[in-house]
């Protein structure tokens, strides 16, 4: 099974922190040049510079997903130090604010939709006018179970997740035939710094009630949710298309 990205360039977006970090580090392990873009400029530049130090390529850039002028421009700059695009995984998104339906802020409502699908539309769009071009690659759009399951007081969130997988089905059939796979993954509780934010938010007992009903028993590893980037990026996944691959220790089996 060939796991190897030698020669190849990836770009991943929420890079600064949590799976989007571990997973740009993932590629660089197996021999990517890796773009960590993150709107938290710092913290992307720090993780690239540790990669560098190892040995490997990669430049940090600022991006704001949320931001079509700015995904843009990162991938006009990924190209541009790196001469291509082979593999993107469209990982940054937040959480919403927890309310049922009723009471849920408009504000939180746009902000939600504007990065965590919005931003993975958009990534996708300027990704796959290089990846046209060059007749290869292979996106990852991150959703999550709350792509697959509802969830109470989770509406915005769940809906946002719910079209991530929409936009990779339809992208998925537009661009089968020419030569680039585009799959979604679906992380169930993973150890994060998101979920440390949901717990600093007062979900602590949300979190642990949704925890009981994961039948491995355990919260997820940031680590496991690369390894399936990694894979479904990779020409070991070459018969899989519009996949919306659920990582989750069984939560959606029922």
């Amino acid at each position: 099974m060939n796991l190897s990205f030698e020669n190849k360039v990836a770009l991943v977006t929420g890079a600064g922190s949590g799976i989007g970090l571990v997973t740009a580090r993932a590629f660089a392990k197996a021999g990517a040049a890796v773009v960590l873009a993150d709107l938290n400029e710092k913290a992307a530049r720090s993780a690239a510079e540790e990669l560098t130090a190892q040995g490997h390529k990669a430049i940090a850039i600022h991006c704001d997903v949320s931001d079509d002028a700015q995904i843009e421009a990162m991938v006009e700059q990924t190209v541009a130090t790196f001469g291509q695009l082979d593999a993107a995984y469209n990982n940054a998104g937040i959480q919403n604010v927890l309310a049922e339906t009723a009471d849920s802020p408009r504000e939180d409502f746009d902000r939600v939709i504007a990065i965590n699908l919005r931003g993975v539309w958009s990534c996708m769009k300027f990704e796959l006018r290089q990846m046209r071009q060059q007749g290869s690659g292979a996106i990852v759009n991150c959703s999550s179970i709350g792509g697959l399951v509802g969830g109470a007081g989770r509406g915005t969130y769940h809906a946002a997740k719910h079209g991530v997988i929409g936009l990779t089905k339809s992208a998925a059939l537009e661009y089968a035939a020419k030569g680039i796979r585009i799959n979604a993954v679906c992380p169930g509780l993973i150890d994060t710094p998101m979920s440390d934010q949901m717990k600093a938010a007062g979900q602590s007992d949300a979190l642990e009630a949704m925890l009981k009903e994961v039948p491995i028993g355990r919260l997820g590893r940031a680590e496991e949710i690369a390894d399936a980037v990694l894979w479904l990026c990779s020409s070991a996944a070459s018969l899989v298309v519009g996949h919306a691959l659920a990582v989750d220790g069984g939560y959606t089996v029922r």
